[in-house]
C-alpha cells in the first residue's frame, strides 16, 4: 500500500476536487480543466500527482487523454480504517 502518496495526493483541494469531478465517470482532460480557473499546466501537474498515487488512471483515445477514477486504492484506504475500529 501506498498511502503516503495517496494521503499526500489527497491533501489538496484541487485533487480533492478532481477526484470528485472523476467519480461520475471519464472526462478528458479538457473536460477537467474547464472546472478550474488554473492553467493546463497546474491541472496536469495535478493529474500526475494523482495518477503517481494510483487514485486514477489515463487512457489516450485518438488525440485526447481520459482520467477515470481507480477506486482500489480507496477501497484499501477504506479497508485500514475499518480495521483501526476493531470490528
Amino acid at each position: 500500500m501506498r498511502f503516503q502518496e495517496t494521503f499526500k495526493a489527497l491533501s489538496d483541494d484541487t485533487r480533492r476536487e478532481i477526484i470528485s469531478l472523476l467519480k461520475d465517470g471519464k472526462m478528458s482532460a479538457g473536460e477537467i480543466v474547464s472546472h478550474f480557473p488554473s492553467s493546463n499546466a497546474t491541472i496536469s501537474h495535478h493529474l500526475s500527482i494523482l495518477k503517481k498515487a494510483g487514485l486514477i488512471s489515463d487512457e489516450k483515445i485518438g488525440k485526447y487523454i481520459y482520467y477515470e477514477l481507480e477506486t482500489s486504492v480507496i477501497d484499501e484506504i477504506i479497508g485500514w480504517i475499518s480495521s483501526l475500529k476493531g470490528e
